[in-house]
């Protein structure tokens, strides 16, 4: 499967809304441009590493999020269980070190369904909800704002992925 999403297909977030509009549609044109980063890439290209020693790569990118995604919706906001995926504990950066225990399309289905889940969380609640971790208590905003952050700093290290691989640029 190659992934597809252009430029154009991305959701943009509203200029002016209410608060949930606006931290939901910042946080869909994240995920989006992760996907316009992803796409259009074999499997390999998917997998290629940026440079040593670092471990970084797009499907690598794909996995962690998968795991964040449902760490902060599923697990702290919704109280599920949400075992792992990609990693465990002795191997901690197994999201990003791992690749070829999953192929990139159960990857990229896996993500997507846990955005799926994680929308769904989200609008069955309301933003003060609060969720908790051992030791502490988050907000459904909170984690909104956090997700937003996750997604815009690795989706600068998506860019410099993608233009390592085949030179494609964009904002």
């Amino acid at each position: 499967m190659t992934i597809i999403m252009d430029s154009q297909s991305r959701t943009d977030p509203p200029t002016v809304a209410d608060e949930r509009t606006l931290l939901t549609g910042f946080l869909d044109y994240h995920r989006d441009t992760l996907a316009w980063k992803c796409s259009g890439l074999s499997d390999e290209q998917l997998k290629q590493r940026s440079v040593e020693p670092s471990s970084l790569s797009l499907l690598g990118l794909l996995r962690h999020l998968t795991e964040v995604e449902r760490g902060w919706f599923a697990k702290t906001i919704a109280g599920e269980e949400a075992a792992p995926m990609y990693y465990t504990e002795e191997n901690q950066d197994g999201d990003f070190d791992d690749l070829d225990t999953h192929s990139p399309t159960e990857v990229y289905e896996a993500w997507q369904a846990a955005c799926a889940r994680s929308r769904e969380i989200t609008a069955a609640r309301e933003l003060d909800f609060e969720g908790s971790r051992p030791h502490r208590n988050y907000s459904l905003r909170w984690v909104l704002i956090h997700m937003i952050e996750e997604y815009a700093r690795h989706n600068g290290h998506a860019d410099l992925l993608r233009e390592r691989i085949d030179g494609a640029t964009g904002e």
